[in-house]
């Protein structure tokens, strides 16, 4: 096997090639419909900012939990009456929850990418999609021409950024959420993508990734945001490759066995509508080293769809990964398709597992639960060393409703699972692990994160002790208005 780091100018070659007050708060009103209540927030906004200077409160905030919790996720779906068609094409709307002091207030703003200010000046769709074939009536220079900045957030210092796995990084103020401009890493790496899911070790140091055209951007940066090392690997990436995880010593990534059909892209079609699921072919497992991106391995396992690890951890001479593995991307797609229509879909489970990688006999051993989960976190003291917990929301008998309606903690080492459940009326979105000050042991502190109420029509933010999930909310964060649905985010301590 030849193992290559890719000069830039090879890199750019692939890209070319690869192709408010609360009170004035309105659900876009064009065309999406819907009777499912817990569907009204994929109409989302209209581009409208939203703030709150002091929410309501329910119970006893921890008076230890101060700081900012920060959310991204699609917040315009639609526009002179046409819905998008897919989820993750939304324009990115970041939430900035600031906690302490007694009061906890709110705010949202969109980031003001190119493609948003183009769009929002003519009042309609104007650039090609991820998941919705819009005809080009503005040049696509590159890509961040259709960057919509919607996935992620990331803080280094006073310099909070937006991601999006297909291009840039967004910088914006962490104090007023105002777009101040797109990322440049260094000069080498402008234009380069930067993905959403980067991963922090608990001493700051960043690892991410990009992809474009088959080939692997690595990097490595500082915890005041240097780059350190950058590596481009030509492995025949996917061109869908969401998330990765990181040990001691490897960065691991599973490459869903997804090919791009360019003439269907070149005669039209949404990038995702272009993309092939080749269910006979293997999801390849790639392994490199940290110290020496020029090392690497490709081991393979059967066809599987992963957006989501929770980590990985080195022990002996095996390499353990935790993820998600949901649905093959036909089926995940369709769901998602119906969502975009108003209609509830017909339940797409994800799973855990548990992957060990024997490494010096090129061996693989799987440990499936069969729990429905996604969007995993740990806690961030643990990331890329050995881990034994992990949570999740969980969908425990949703009757017919879309969404996860309860949190999950899983305790690997036993084997054992902790479970509380909202009941029928909320929607619960993905909540992050924040360390209790001056705690040493994992999984000591809160689990912090977001929910829709389906009767009150109100997104909240909620708080449980990380280690007693089953005693339910100790104190919850009402605002007076819904967000659209969000993807991720991370807390921030004051």
């Amino acid at each position: 096997m030849t193992h290559t780091l890719l000069s830039r100018r090879q890199w750019l070659t692939g890209l070319v090639a690869a192709g408010l007050s609360p009170a004035a708060l309105a659900w876009g009103q064009d065309e999406f419909r819907t009777t499912a209540a817990e569907l009204k927030p994929f109409r989302g906004l209209d581009g409208q900012d939203l703030q709150v200077d002091a929410v309501a409160l329910e119970g006893r905030w921890p008076a230890g939990l101060a700081g900012r919790y920060y959310r991204n996720g699609p917040g315009l779906l639609q526009r002179a009456g046409r819905h998008y068609e897919h989820w993750f094409d939304g324009d990115g709307l970041v939430q900035a929850w600031t906690l302490g002091e007694g009061r906890i207030s709110h705010r949202a703003r969109f980031v003001q990418t190119e493609k948003f200010r183009a769009e929002q000046a003519a009042g309609r769709f104007l650039l090609p999609a991820f998941g919705t074939a819009v005809p080009a009536q503005r040049p696509v220079r590159h890509a961040d021409s259709v960057n919509v900045a919607n996935t992620s957030v990331l803080l280094q210092g006073e310099h909070l950024y937006a991601l999006w796995e297909g291009g840039s990084a967004h910088e914006l103020d962490p104090l007023t959420l105002e777009t101040r401009g797109v990322k440049s890493w260094s000069d080498e790496l402008r234009g380069m993508p930067f993905s959403a899911h980067p991963k922090v070790e608990p001493d700051g140091t960043v690892w991410n990734f990009g992809t474009a055209g088959g080939r692997l951007a690595l990097y490595q940066l500082s915890a005041q945001g240097q780059v350190l090392r950058h590596g481009l690997l030509d492995v025949q990436a996917p061109p869908m490759l969401h998330d990765f995880a990181v040990s001691q010593r490897y960065l691991v990534f599973l490459m869903a066995p997804i090919t791009l059909d360019r003439a269907a892209l070149q005669g039209g079609a949404a990038m995702l509508a272009a993309m092939r699921w080749q269910a006979a072919q293997p999801t390849r497992v790639l392994v490199v080293e940290k110290d020496d991106f020029s090392r690497w391995q490709i081991l393979e396992m059967p066809a599987a769809n992963v957006f989501h690890f929770g980590n990985a951890w080195d022990e002996g001479g095996h390499l353990r990964v935790d993820y998600v593995q949901g649905v093959p991307l036909p089926e995940f797609n369709g769901a998602i398709s119906q969502l975009m229509q108003g209609r509830r879909p017909e339940r797409d489970v994800s799973t855990p597992r548990v992957l060990d990688i024997d490494l010096a006999r090129g061996r693989l051993a799987l440990t499936a639960r069969d729990e429905a989960v996604e969007f995993p976190v740990v806690d961030p003291r643990v990331v890329a060393q050995r881990h034994r917990f992990v949570w999740y929301p969980t969908a425990l008998d949703t009757r017919g409703r879309w969404g996860f309606n309860g949190l999950m903690r899983l305790d690997l080492e036993r084997g054992t699972r902790e479970r509380y459940c909202y009941g029928d009326d909320v929607v619960v979105e993905e909540h992050v692990m924040v360390p209790r000050p001056g705690s040493t042991r994992e999984g000591e502190g809160w689990l912090l994160g977001m929910g829709y109420d389906i009767r009150r029509e109100r997104s909240f933010l909620d708080v449980f002790d990380a280690q007693a999930l089953a005693a339910g909310p100790i104190a919850r964060a009402w605002l007076p208005y819904a967000v659209p649905y969000g993807f991720h985010g991370r807390f921030y301590a004051a």
